[in-house]
């Protein structure tokens, strides 16, 4: 995970997620409509697992 995505898993969380499918974006939406650190925590999560 670079800088850029790591940026964008901090300000934007739905958006750090587009391309890892539709169920991280929807799960990383709803932790970020409950709450901004939520939404954060889960879409480094998404981010930084392996992607095999």
């Amino acid at each position: 995970m670079g800088l850029g995505r790591a940026l964008l898993c901090i300000f934007l969380p739905p958006l750090a997620v587009l391309d890892k499918g539709c169920g991280a974006i929807l799960i990383t939406t709803i932790f970020w409509l409950l709450g901004w650190i939520p939404g954060v925590v889960a879409a480094m999560i998404f981010c930084t697992r392996d992607p095999n």
